[in-house]
């Protein structure tokens, strides 16, 4: 068992078993030994690729999607530009980058980054320079917010329940034989869950995601009251259903109860529910990814880069073009909401 491992064995026989929320939140950001606080996990090398670090076709267009949005608001003088979970700051850089031609864009443009890893705080420094570094959205000054999430909302921590009856049971990480593994509390009515009893059945397991919720919620709010949009990218679905709750290690998946701390613990995105706490601002369709950019045109940015390449350089273009946009790669798995003002246009690439 890693070090990690054994510190929430002891805490499990200590108190009992822990909530799947409190296990994701020690695995992913224990000060000593969370996955996100000691380690660089996205590129070739990690355990993971996200969509900016395969082109910068992703971030270009998602950056081109914001600055046409400032622009349909009127383009506000000055305005935060978010990115909630930066990874490396791939993709900032590339939305600075790529909307530089844009008039007064950049000008107008103050950088904030959501990060509460200090292992990629430094990497984003590096990449985005002239930015401020945040541990939350309470203090982003109060300006038009223009944001960006990109599995942002898969990695922040869910709890969930398996329905039995007209109550819910929680499932609970404890300890058989000295092994961490799911088990079972005893049902009741779980009131966030109430409307679920319309569309599940025994045995169905629902994941609860109050931290997106809570995220989602103040990110919405300050979008109706001082304007601005976001666009929240992630794998997901409208309504969750199911227990999507997995580990990556190494770019495949495993065991997530089999070395804590060492591996990516994430789940499918409820973007109902985000849509929910967001409000009042408006939230768009759901949209898969590969629709979204091709909206924004990312065939013919494809073939004008194309055409400055050759040999195994353009295979590697050509590759991550199907990557990001073909149904059975990141086109349909990925998804694309967008959040905006009442009374104002959806970003582009989205529909309402």
């Amino acid at each position: 068992m890693t070090p990690l491992g054994t510190q929430i064995a002891a805490q499990i026989e200590a108190g009992g078993p822990i909530t799947l929320a409190e296990y994701m939140s020690l695995c992913l950001m224990h000060p000593e030994h969370g996955y996100y606080a000691t380690r660089d996990p996205f590129g070739a090398a990690g355990d993971f690729i996200t969509a900016p670090e395969i082109s910068q076709m992703f971030g270009e267009l998602v950056g081109l999607s914001l600055a046409q949005a400032w622009l349909d608001q009127g383009a506000p003088e000055r305005f935060a530009l978010v990115e909630l979970g930066p990874g490396r700051g791939t993709l900032m850089a590339d939305v600075v980058r790529a909307t530089r031609g844009v008039p007064g864009f950049a000008e107008a443009a103050q950088v904030h980054l959501i990060e509460a890893s200090p292992a990629l705080r430094m990497l984003q420094q590096s990449r985005v320079v002239k930015s401020t570094h945040h541990t939350g959205l309470v203090s982003v000054p109060d300006l038009p917010i223009f944001a960006i999430a990109n599995e942002f909302f898969d990695a922040l921590p869910i709890r969930q329940f398996e329905r039995r009856g007209a109550g819910w049971c929680e499932r609970r990480v404890g300890l058989t034989g000295g092994v961490l593994g799911f088990g079972l509390g005893a049902p009741g009515p779980v009131a966030a869950l109430d409307h679920r009893l319309q569309d599940t059945r025994d045995g169905d397991v629902v994941e609860l995601a109050t931290i997106a919720a809570d995220v989602a919620g103040p990110l919405g709010k300050r979008i109706a009251a001082h304007g601005g949009a976001a666009l929240l990218i992630d794998y997901g679905d409208w309504r969750s259903l199911g227990d999507t709750f997995q580990a990556l290690r190494g770019h495949e998946a495993v065991d997530p109860f089999a070395a804590p701390g060492q591996a990516d613990l994430t789940t499918h995105v409820d973007f109902e529910a985000l849509a929910l706490a967001a409000a009042p601002a408006r939230h768009t369709r759901l949209t898969p990814q590969g629709v979204f950019l091709e909206r924004l045109g990312i065939t013919a940015r494809a073939e004008a880069l194309a055409a400055t390449l050759s040999g195994a350089a353009l295979e590697a273009h050509i590759a991550a073009h199907r990557r990001l946009t073909h149904p059975s790669e990141m086109g349909t798995l990925f998804k694309v909401m967008g959040l905006y003002p009442e009374g104002t246009t959806p970003p582009p690439g989205l529909e309402p």
